[in-house]
């Protein structure tokens, strides 16, 4: 009679490499670095943090780097990426940007009442045609 191989207990599995959840970078691909900077920086008041060839720019999301980059080699960017920023009040942000070069698409609208709070919603084009979302919690609206 044969005696049982006792099992061998599996090993744990690593620990999940984002367990922060914090997001330190995001890459958006631009064709006109100085124009994207300009936008980034001047219509969105993004500081900008530092340059670094060859045709990379990093301005500060609070705490999260946006690196503006130029294509490389034959790489395209897919398009659908949207990048939304908290805003205090999203009709006030969209014009705010709109007078600084960026411009309107469509208008801000109240997409959700939230119970103690309305999420309001903005967007502007960037000069790669990039969605940037203005978002904006403000108190409930009465009606």
């Amino acid at each position: 009679m044969t005696a049982a191989v006792p099992a061998v207990p599996a090993a744990p599995a690593p620990p999940a490499p984002a367990a922060s959840g914090r997001i330190r970078q995001i890459a958006v691909t631009v064709r006109d670095l100085d124009a994207a900077v300009a936008f980034y920086q001047g219509a969105l008041g993004l500081p900008l943090l530092f340059t670094a060839p060859p045709g990379l720019a990093f301005l500060d999301c609070a705490g999260t780097r946006l690196m503006l980059a130029r294509p490389e080699g034959e790489h395209r960017p897919a398009g659908g990426t949207v990048l939304y920023f908290a805003v205090a009040d999203a009709a006030a942000a969209q014009a705010a940007v709109v007078a600084r070069g960026g411009r309107a698409e469509g208008e801000a609208h109240r997409v959700a009442r939230m119970g103690d709070h309305d999420l309001w919603l903005a967007f502007v084009r960037d000069p790669d045609d990039h969605l940037v979302g203005l978002m904006a919690e403000m108190p409930p609206a009465a009606d």
